[in-house]
């Protein structure tokens, strides 16, 4: 029988030494990896190739949405299991669309995570009864999950994106240039192009965008 390999992705180390003790108790598992930014799991996940992957929503320098996206793009095989405490149907949806096979409160982890990890190295999807529920009354109610803010998201790009969440975290042009390696004046591009495009007109409303969303933590 070949070993899991699983990579945990959360940007708070108590949770991650939790969630190791955790899962290290299962025979055949090993935690391959640990990282504390969205943009560290995107490499980790490269270059170590997890078979699961538990990624928290709020990360820094890159969101767990944007990280789950690329994670989807570069290692498709790999499962990815949204762990996070916000409690959203339009969270859930967004993780869906971005390619989450799963997805479960922390408050739930104790309790089910165990049972979401065996479900997904299956290749089967896992959604705990509460967030399944959620889902389905958003059906019901005729709201899909995820709409809420997509129109708008949807309309930038992967790099605006990225510039959004670096400029939320109050990052300046010149650091967020060097960050990604291009030019402030390809920021200063980027950032017009971003406030056109969500009809923001300072740092301020694109902060509370961003917290609005879930890119950031309050």
């Amino acid at each position: 029988m070949s070993t899991l390999r699983i990579l945990i992705a959360d940007d708070h180390d108590v949770v991650r030494q939790g969630l190791r003790a955790l899962l290290e108790t299962q025979p055949g598992w090993e935690i391959c990896g640990e990282a504390a930014t969205g943009r560290e799991t995107v490499e980790k996940t490269r270059k170590l190739k997890p078979d699961i992957v538990l990624l928290d929503i709020i990360m820094p320098e890159l969101n767990g949405l944007e990280a789950l996206r690329r994670i989807r793009k570069a290692r498709p095989e790999t499962q990815v299991l949204v762990l996070t405490m916000h409690e959203s149907e339009d969270l859930i949806g967004q993780a869906l669309k971005a390619g989450a096979r799963g997805f479960m409160l922390k408050s739930d982890a104790g309790r089910d995570l165990i049972t979401a990890i065996d479900a997904l190295s299956r290749r089967k999807p896992f959604f705990t009864s509460k967030v399944a529920q959620m889902v389905l009354e958003g059906y019901l109610e005729g709201t899909a999950p995820g709409a809420a803010e997509e129109a708008p998201r949807s309309r930038l790009s992967a790099r605006e994106r990225e510039v959004v969440q670096l400029l939320a975290e109050g990052r300046t042009n010149k650091e967020i240039a060097a960050r990604l390696e291009i030019s402030t004046k390809t920021v200063e591009t980027h950032r017009s192009s971003i406030m056109r495009k969500l009809n923001l007109h300072s740092v301020g409303e694109l902060t509370r965008y961003a917290i609005r969303n879930k890119i950031i933590e309050p």
